[in-house]
């Protein structure tokens, strides 16, 4: 019980408390280039939440496997080549591992959909080669690493795959919604110093604005499901 509770709050923080554009304001380069139709919004959140699972999968594989201090791989290798000696410390090539990780994740996503989908290709334009430098989910991998080194309570691959999920369809809730927002937004008499880009970034604050009220669900959501399981 204790375990699904922490996965439900990781969950929910990264798709509604915490959410990485709302919240951390990372990732809005696409949350604003692409949010102008709810269908390429859509797409496009789908597009980053696969790569945001594969990467976050990959990294704390690559992670606790390779760049941890005393990883199993570079010990047993420095092991074999010198033996007297302290393996050495990997964990300096995390950005590096870590964004070749992310662009093979992307170049993966856009051959698959440019393949299957080519209107939907054709819709991102640049967009999807860019979600190889969108710093949400090199965010996620960093947060993921981070949570492994926890004093506390390191995470494990569970951990980092519900997470990469949460963030990704949280991702996927802000861009819809402020797709949303944005098409409305054509049918309303605009002032025209306020047009393009002023009025979607404002739209964007007050969105932000409106997921503060979640703020301190999770201590609630705790409270409330260690009361229940110690009644």
């Amino acid at each position: 019980m204790e375990t699904l509770t922490q996965l439900f709050l990781i969950f929910f923080s990264a798709a509604i408390i915490n959410n990485f554009v709302l919240h951390y304001f990372v990732g809005v380069c696409p949350f604003l280039g692409v949010s102008k139709r709810a269908d390429a919004a859509f797409g496009m959140g789908a597009a980053v939440t696969f790569v945001m699972v594969v990467a976050c999968s990959a990294t704390w594989c690559l992670t606790y496997f390779v760049l941890a201090p005393g990883a199993p791989v570079p010990a047993y290798v420095w092991n074999l080549l010198a033996p007297d000696a302290a393996p050495p410390d990997l964990s300096i090539l995390s950005y590096v591992a870590y964004i070749f990780v992310i662009a093979g994740s992307v170049q993966f996503v856009e051959l698959y959909v440019r393949k299957m989908f080519p209107a939907l290709h054709k819709s991102f334009g640049i967009f999807l080669p860019l979600i190889t430098t969108n710093c949400a989910i090199m965010f996620a991998c960093l947060m993921v690493a981070r949570e492994m080194r926890s004093p506390v309570q390191a995470w494990g691959f569970t951990e980092a795959l519900v997470l990469a999920l949460g963030a990704g369809l949280g991702f996927t809730l802000a861009i819809v919604l402020m797709a949303g927002l944005r098409e409305e937004l054509e049918l309303c008499d605009v002032p025209k110093a306020f047009r393009g880009a002023a009025i979607a970034l404002l739209v964007a604050g007050i969105l932000a604005m409106a997921f503060m009220g979640f703020a301190g669900v999770d201590r609630g959501l705790a409270e409330f499901f260690a009361a229940a399981s110690h009644p």
